[in-house]
């Protein structure tokens, strides 16, 4: 499958991106070998600097730090490669890590969690391409139509995250259920909708804005349906977290391919979102009603209220990342107890894009 992915100025070689994935999966290895075989990396910008020594004390300066670091890290792997952040709009703090990432040379960046209504405000003049995410025709209209009007530009690439998707999701619990029982077929018709909608912006502005989907695609089928779609490329995290240069502990990458299908769940987090994770004993846990209450408040979320929190999300998180699974919340996409083996990142793509 020969497709390429224009990204602002620079050019994919591949029309793969790599998921954000936080606290620490997706950092400057995993996205810089996935650059390195010509698809798009991505840092997640979430808690980054969970390592640093003054991360508890001194949180936005530790994370500000990471970034960078891991931005220098991933471009020394592929240093022609496509490479960006994933930073959620609903981050304490987001408006800094976006300029941090466009300081740090990021070629794109990714933004969901929330709708970046008033992310080219904060890149304004910078080369760095912007591409928010969506779950809705809705949604898409929203910020399409309204960085039309206040900002005279649109989006370099549309991110059309589905509800199979990992970790916070953009759906509410009933239409997760209700899009698992149908599986795909629902969705497909919504792909459909979004996608006559950024063309029907596309033209008015003389312009094309590619379009990735995400959510479930960790096969050649999947892949292959995403493009019948009319997509321009898929958006894969799940299959990456399996892979030898995945940052996370191989703890982590282990639960993955111990899980069976019965134990991905849906789970609310302590902000109020659905997600999926894999059901561990922290997760049972939570589900009965107990109550693990933080030290000390990390700042991660916007809306987060500590006092009120059944657990606090960073902690738990990093629990993951370190791989201390079962202290932690396994983020997973709804696939992920397929995940058979620990490969290399150019096997996955291969795999994916149908390539010898």
């Amino acid at each position: 499958m020969d497709r390429q992915l224009k990204i602002g100025e620079r050019i994919a070689q591949k029309s793969i991106l790599q998921g954000g994935m936080g606290i620490g999966i997706s950092l400057g290895n995993l996205a810089g070998a996935v650059a390195k075989c010509g698809g798009v990396g991505m840092i997640s910008a979430a808690q980054i600097g969970f390592r640093e020594p003054d991360f508890d004390e001194n949180t936005e300066e530790a994370n500000v730090r990471a970034m960078h670091q891991e931005y220098e890290k991933a471009r020394q792997t592929a240093p022609k490669g496509v490479i960006g952040f994933n930073i959620m709009v609903a981050m304490r703090h987001y408006e800094r890590y976006v300029r941090e990432a466009v300081q740090a040379g990021a070629d794109l960046i990714v933004s969901g969690a929330g709708l970046p209504m008033d992310l080219p405000a904060l890149t304004e003049n910078a080369k760095t391409a912007l591409a928010p995410i969506v779950s809705s025709e809705r949604s898409a209209r929203l910020i399409l139509k309204y960085w039309d009007r206040k900002y005279h530009r649109l989006p370099d690439l549309l991110v059309i995250e589905g509800p199979l998707a990992g970790g916070h999701l953009g759906f509410s619990a009933e239409q997760l259920i209700e899009y698992m029982q149908e599986k795909k077929k629902n969705f497909d018709e919504e792909v459909k909708r979004i996608l006559d909608t950024v063309k029907e912006f596309a033209e008015k502005a003389q312009k094309y804005i590619p379009v990735a989907l995400a959510g479930g695609i960790g096969s050649r089928e999947q892949a292959d349906h995403a493009f019948h779609l009319g997509v321009d490329a898929i958006q894969v995290a799940t299959r990456f977290v399996t892979t030898e240069e995945c940052d996370a502990d191989i703890r982590y990458k282990r639960t993955y391919l111990q899980a069976q299908e019965k134990d991905i769940v849906i789970t609310k987090s302590p902000v109020g979102m659905p997600g999926r994770a894999i059901l561990n004993p922290f997760l049972k846990k939570i589900q009965n009603g107990e109550q693990i209450r933080p030290e000390k408040c990390h700042g991660c979320l916007k809306h987060c209220k500590p006092a009120e929190i059944p657990y606090c999300i960073t902690d738990a998180l990093i629990h993951a990342a370190k791989g201390e699974v079962d202290e932690a919340l396994l983020f997973c996409g709804a696939e992920a107890w397929e995940a058979q083996k620990i490969q290399t990142v150019e096997e996955v793509v291969r795999e994916l894009l149908g390539e010898e």
